[in-house]
């Protein structure tokens, strides 16, 4: 196919998306709106009571499902699951469009369930695994979770404890993992669990695919410091797990779990309005009556200049996936720079509110910032700390010596 040909295909497939989308859901207001209209929330991590969020879990579900169904859930896989087999640019046009349109929150667990551990079924799945889980997590009628850092074990992955001991046809599985995120609403978990005491750390480890609803599972959630509990520790005592939900081969558990964080760095790599939110900041500085303060306007130069930035690495990320690469060190230096977009944020935002950042008076614009304040850092450690970013683009990209291991 000529470009031009393959320029009038994308055209026509955007033209259809277009048309699909609206006669589903509402335009988007994509005007700025004025100060004190709307919601004035900026939390990084949702707030949200069991009913509140059960509800926009459902909503969620339901247009993942209505996508899938019409073809547009899952534009870059094979027909036979689900998809359409079009390049990545399809999936970027149809991302495009839907923007422009009114459609559910989502929280995090979306973008897990699809974006890492379909992922990794595919590569590493037995063709019953693939054919069991693969179109029900891309419709989310199944939801997925990470069942990878331990209390003794974050960033170091390679160290956690957590054990899986044969017995017969199945597993049992015990120990505790943390930190993650959405178990206390997904279905599934992918576990690194410790098969060989004897081997190198990274060659004693295997990965288990695990019903969270199975006996001996507990999740607890940990309440954060922003008041929500989006995170949770998983407690597993002696949990029976039949081996063909092994995930991969016995002792490939560290291959498995490469495959599952490139794809969360790729992820994290194309970060959004989560770490700027610079219209916001700006109108927080002119309702206050301090846009003219040499230090608030060098607070939002530099927010404007980190967000540009910002959306050229995702591009260079999006244009390595069109170019049917995998996601490269590029997902790094995104997750790194949106991290400090963050901390930027925080810091101007706490400059120019003062006072009202710790006292609700109930004024729109204000006190609300301080989940944003208290949620960022959480950020600094969420898919691969910063030390581990640095580390990956050190290596990768600098050149410099390998960290001694």
């Amino acid at each position: 196919m000529s470009q031009r040909e393959s320029d009038e295909s994308l055209g026509a497939f955007r033209a259809a998306a277009r048309a699909w989308l609206a006669e589903r859901r509402a335009p988007r207001d994509r005007s700025e709106r004025a100060w004190g209209e709307g919601s004035d929330s900026v939390a990084v991590f949702h707030s949200l009571s069991p009913a509140e969020e059960a509800a926009l879990v459902a909503a969620a579900r339901g247009w993942q499902a209505e996508k899938f169904d019409a073809g547009y859930g899952a534009l870059t896989w094979p027909a036979e699951l689900g998809g359409r087999g079009l390049a990545p640019p399809y999936a970027a046009a149809f991302a495009h469009e839907e923007s422009h349109f009114e459609t559910p929150d989502t929280t995090e667990v979306f973008g897990v369930t699809i974006g890492l551990i379909a992922p990794t079924i595919a590569v590493h799945g037995t063709p019953e695994q693939k054919a069991r889980y693969l179109r029900p997590l891309l419709r989310t009628d199944l939801l997925a979770c990470q069942l990878f850092s331990e209390p003794g074990a974050g960033s170091d992955l390679a160290s956690i404890s957590t054990k899986a001991t044969r017995h017969g046809d199945d597993w049992l599985i015990s120990g505790q993992k943390v930190w993650t995120s959405g178990a206390h609403v997904a279905d599934l978990g992918e576990c690194i669990c410790r098969t060989d005491a004897d081997a190198s750390k990274h060659s004693g480890l295997t990965a288990f695919l695990v019903p969270l609803d199975a006996p001996g599972v507990e999740v607890r959630p940990i309440r954060q410091m922003t008041g929500g509990a989006a995170f949770n520790e998983v407690f597993l005592d002696e949990v029976r797990v039949p081996d063909t939900l092994r995930l991969g081969a016995e002792g490939e558990g560290w291959s498995v779990a490469l495959t599952t964080l490139a794809n969360e760095r790729g992820f994290s790599g194309g970060a959004g309005s989560t770490g700027g939110l610079f219209h916001r900041v700006r109108g927080l500085a002119g309702y206050l009556g301090r846009s003219h303060e040499p230090a608030v306007r060098r607070g939002l130069a530099d927010l404007y200049i980190r967000g540009a930035l910002l959306r050229m690495n995702s591009q260079r990320v999006q244009a390595r996936l069109r170019s049917g690469q995998t996601p490269g060190p590029e997902g790094s230096i995104g997750k790194l720079a949106w991290t400090q977009a963050m901390a930027a944020t925080s810091a101007t935002v706490s400059h120019v509110l003062g006072p009202r950042l710790a006292a609700d008076t109930g004024e729109w614009g204000t006190y609300a910032w301080s989940e944003y304040v208290l949620g960022a850092p959480g950020y600094r450690i969420a898919g691969g700390s910063d030390e581990i970013q640095r580390n990956i683009i050190a290596e990768r990209v600098l050149g410099l010596p390998r960290e001694p291991r």
